[in-house]
């Protein structure tokens, strides 16, 4: 593959060259000056503050609407490529304004010298760009990637930032989200599917049970209705000890709810269980995803 790769930035460097009418009109050095670098710094640093800034916009105005967050926010990755882009070509065009066989050549050149100076590098660009153009997730979506579950803070180009639901952010290198299976529980939209888990005896009152929970659920201010709500019992055993694993499992209206969802469930059932006395207090144990 690096062979391949160099072999073909070679004859693009030796098309270019040959290309040139006058490659000794003019120097490539004599289009550098103190002064047009300090332009391009200030360039680039205005670029840089002008797309952070736009970036903080979007995402102020995403947050302020449930329905477009995740829309608004799966957009910034790619404006953020093509605001870069312009920014790039229109200092390079106004500052130096080369020819474009000596832009074209200069940028093989360029490329060959970075591509293989920083080859890890530019297989995470690549791995960002991939995902930016498939798409099988975007900034809002809650994804599992091996050990981490959270929701996508943002797709850089290097770098895919998870916060967990602890607040802990994780930097996943896209190389590594392109060679893996990743987990995506809403798929871009803003409802997904929860799942809460009780642990209930063995001989407990199922039909009982799934009513309660059902309308428990039913009730719940993160319920999304649009979809099915859902009570399945699965035989368990722990220490040669029989017992029933209650899973509810419902629609939340916004990504962001599923937690609360499933500690509100966990909490209101058990407590329905409990005053109607289909369970007791002794015979309680719970586990919540």
């Amino acid at each position: 593959m690096k062979i391949t790769i160099l072999i073909f930035f070679l004859f693009f460097t030796s098309f270019s060259y040959a290309t040139q009418k006058e490659p000794d009109s003019i120097n490539f050095l004599e289009m550098i000056s103190i002064t047009k670098i300090l332009w391009t710094l200030l360039s680039l640093v205005l670029s840089y503050i002008f797309i952070t800034l736009f970036a903080k916009v979007l995402v102020f105005f995403a947050e302020k609407s449930s329905k477009l967050r995740i829309t608004i926010k799966g957009l910034i990755p790619i404006l953020r490529i093509v605001l870069w882009s312009i920014f790039i070509v229109l200092t390079i065009k106004i500052i130096y304004n080369p020819p474009i066989n000596m832009l074209m050549t200069a940028l093989a050149s360029i490329a060959i010298a970075v591509g293989f100076a920083t080859q890890d590098l530019l297989k995470n660009m690549f791995g960002g760009i991939m995902l930016l153009f498939d798409r099988p997730f975007k900034v809002g979506d809650k994804i599992q990637i091996g050990e981490n579950y959270g929701e996508v803070l943002a797709i850089n180009l290097t770098t895919t930032r998870v916060v967990t639901p602890d607040d802990s952010v994780v930097v996943i290198p896209n190389m590594e989200l392109t060679n893996t299976s990743v987990s995506n529980s809403n798929s871009g939209e803003l409802y997904c599917q929860v799942v809460a888990k009780i642990i209930l005896p063995i001989d407990v009152n199922t039909q009982k049970v799934r009513q309660i929970a059902i309308e428990s659920a039913q009730v719940s201010k993160y319920i999304y209705l649009n979809k099915p709500i859902a009570v399945i019992f699965t035989n368990k055993i722990n220490e040669n000890k029989p017992y029933l694993e209650m899973k509810l499992k419902a629609y939340v209206m916004d990504i962001r709810y599923e937690f609360h969802f499933q500690s509100d469930m966990t909490e209101i059932v058990l407590k329905e269980l409990l005053n109607q006395s289909i369970l007791h207090k002794q015979s309680i144990e719970v586990a919540t995803k």
